[in-house]
């Protein structure tokens, strides 16, 4: 093998200093490398990895049980939360159907009670006033007699008391025969003229009138037998 010395110029050299050997310590050496040892983590042993793999396991599977359970509390709160809804819209709607039931009953109730004024009302007028009824057997009239044909008026005996001098003044002109007829209530008329008739009884008229209300209340109330 072959030395080589490289020579230096000391204009390259800025500083020296002379290199001293010191004896070695060996016990700083000693306890440096304790230190280092136990620097060093103890190798776990199989219990401290089963403790820590079970802990580490306990610990996932609570956090995943406490998701599945909010999980399944959130799902029954929905649940509930939609049957409350649907029960909610089933009693509205009950209500709604209940309400407009009564509204019917109600409107119903006023039909009636205004059918019965109006009977004690005519009732009352037909017996202070006789001649309320003059209007009745003139459109009668009017309907069969377009042609000056002749017609039976057929009143009841109280009515054509007050009734046939005023009917054969007003239609002078018409040949008409007045007969008392027990079966024409009182308030009413039977009008017959060339074979056609007109029926004023007043059970007649009255269910005409209400029919427009949609009820069908008789005139006279039938009596219970007792």
């Amino acid at each position: 093998m072959r030395s080589s010395t490289r020579f230096i110029p000391g204009e390259q050299i800025d500083d020296i200093s002379q290199w001293r050997f010191h004896g070695v310590d060996a016990a700083s050496l000693l306890l440096a490398a304790r230190k280092d040892v136990r620097d060093v983590p103890p190798t776990p042993t199989p219990e401290a990895i089963r403790e820590e793999a079970y802990a580490e396991g306990f610990a996932q599977g609570h956090a995943q049980a406490t998701l599945e359970g909010q999980r399944q509390i959130k799902d029954q709160i929905d649940n509930q939360g939609a049957e409350a809804a649907k029960r909610f819209a089933e009693i509205f709607e009950s209500a709604k159907i209940q309400l407009e039931e009564l509204e019917q009953v109600m409107a119903r109730g006023v039909l009636d009670l205004a059918c019965e004024l109006a009977r004690q009302v005519l009732r009352h007028e037909l017996a202070v006033n006789p001649h309320a009824l003059q209007p009745v057997v003139r459109e009668a009239l009017g309907l069969l007699t377009t042609d000056g044909k002749g017609a039976v008026v057929r009143l009841n005996s109280l009515d054509l008391e007050v009734l046939e001098d005023p009917l054969r003044e007003e239609f002078a002109g018409l040949a008409l025969t007045f007969v008392a007829d027990a079966a024409v209530a009182r308030g009413g008329c039977l009008v017959e003229s060339a074979g056609a008739v007109v029926d004023g009884g007043l059970e007649k008229r009255w269910m005409r009138a209400i029919a427009n209300l949609g009820l069908s209340t008789p005139w006279e109330e039938p009596v219970n037998e007792q």
